[in-house]
């Protein structure tokens, strides 16, 4: 697994534990929690083209 991947797991993982926290502590429709909610996806579309730019790659 490449670093950059081991890193951004951490990130995701970071972020999703701060969307529960805020989610938690300000409810579901507050703008800090709409906000987070739109940096995880972003980190999550980040991982999928990593993800699936490998699945595409020819094993040599």
């Amino acid at each position: 697994m490449m670093e950059s991947e081991v890193t951004l797991q951490q990130r995701l993982e970071n972020n999703r534990q701060r969307l529960y926290d805020l989610q938690e502590k300000y409810g579901l429709s507050h703008i800090d929690v709409l906000r987070q909610s739109m940096v995880l996806d972003e980190l999550i579309n980040q991982y999928n083209r990593i993800y699936y730019t490998k699945l595409k790659k020819p094993i040599a």
